[in-house]
């Protein structure tokens, strides 16, 4: 990731000013905010603004004054209640809102979360930078023949060279042309004096959707958390779990006791069916049961087996 030096100066005057504030404040995300954290090879996020913490969450839920209880250990027992229960409307209360640098391609996938305010950068009347995102060697795979979302093997030598070349190729010409379309450069020079341009709003429809865009993303913690537990998750496609675990830590940073408990019952808990939570009964008590009898598909008793870590019955 380059940021520009006028992009690293706006950085530098937003973390350099001094507000005073009788809002709740959460120290461990203030020291990054408005840093732009790396990811991918050319994009970023960015904490640009936040509003409450812990004890946000702990006084809606019991709709008293103040901020939360005295006792840190009472407080965390709450919100490990409210987590544990599937409460909603106390992580509703606290908001963040992020500045993220992003391949379109993961920007169209992560826009199907609909539970955000957005502003994403217009290609209708700015030039959209070059800049394209390209994938490592170690991640470039080919199609998985078990799962039609997925990755399987790792491309491997001249192949994977070749692919790339050809990633490389497309987005330089692709952007060539939509530069030529345009008759102006990214820099906002003038190719031909005499040409009129294309319309940008035409003109970006030749772009690939490996070239980067940018969106202020504002969304409750409520959300967030929604939107981390599918994307953090290690069957989430690469690239966009990269912008989900950046966010996780600012998560941790911003309502550590929240970050705590969601770690704990969403994204290393588990949900069991009714069918699923006899099975598990069953063998506790050492009866003997198998895919046939249970009641369930293969799919399901497999991913059962998984979820309790019984993967010598898996089938």
């Amino acid at each position: 990731m380059i940021l520009t030096d006028s992009q690293k100066k706006e950085i530098k005057d937003q973390q350099s000013q001094k507000n005073e504030t009788k809002r709740v404040t959460a120290p461990q995300l203030e020291k990054i905010l408005y840093e732009a954290i790396p990811a991918l090879d050319h994009g970023f996020v960015r904490v640009v603004d936040y509003m409450g913490d812990d004890t946000s969450i702990v006084q809606s839920a019991r709709v008293s004054y103040g901020k939360g209880t005295k006792q840190v250990s009472t407080d965390a027992g709450l919100i490990k209640y409210l987590m544990r229960h599937w409460h909603s409307t106390p992580f509703e209360m606290c908001e963040i809102k992020y500045h993220v640098k992003l391949p379109i391609f993961i920007a169209r996938q992560w826009i199907r979360h609909r539970t955000a305010n957005v502003n994403e950068y217009s290609a209708r009347y700015s030039i959209l930078d070059k800049e394209f995102y390209l994938p490592s060697l170690e991640n470039l795979a080919a199609q998985s023949t078990s799962n039609r979302q997925g990755r399987g093997d790792v491309l491997e030598g001249k192949q994977a060279e070749k692919v790339l070349e050809l990633l490389k190729e497309d987005a330089e010409r692709t952007y060539e042309n939509y530069e030529n379309m345009l008759n102006e450069r990214y820099d906002g020079s003038t190719i031909d004096e005499n040409k009129k341009g294309l319309a940008r709003e035409l003109a970006r429809m030749n772009l690939t959707l490996n070239t980067y865009t940018q969106w202020y993303w504002k969304t409750d913690l409520l959300n967030l958390m929604n939107f981390l537990r599918l994307r953090a998750d290690s069957h989430a496609q690469y690239e966009i779990r990269i912008y989900a675990n950046i966010m996780l830590d600012t998560v941790k940073k911003w309502v550590p006791i929240t970050y705590e408990a969601f770690m704990d019952y969403r994204v290393g808990g588990t949900e069991v069916s009714a069918k699923g939570k006899l099975i598990i009964q069953k063998l506790i008590k050492g009866e003997n049961v198998d895919v046939n009898n249970s009641g369930l598909s293969k799919r399901e008793w497999n991913e059962l087996m998984v979820a309790f870590d019984l993967k010598d019955k898996m089938i």
